[in-house]
């Protein structure tokens, strides 16, 4: 699963590889801006405060009803 995060402005963060080395890919509005090699390169284009981690939540599978019944 991939952990991404967003921030106001249509900043969005990513982990990715370039080369050999895992970087930080910073996207706005889904154009390319930056790969950074820190947090602190990072924090040069966005205040790291202002980003929320984005949460994938499951699809599929049993209703949450389903899920209550299994718990009894």
């Amino acid at each position: 699963m991939e952990t991404r995060w967003v921030g106001p402005d249509g900043y969005e963060i990513t982990a990715a590889t370039r080369g050999d080395r895992q970087v930080l890919r910073l996207r706005r509005h889904g154009e390319h801006v930056a790969d950074c090699f820190s947090i602190e390169e990072l924090r040069r284009y966005v205040d790291l405060a202002d980003l929320c981690e984005v949460i994938s939540l499951p699809f599929g599978g049993r209703s949450s009803r389903g899920r209550q019944e299994a718990l009894r």
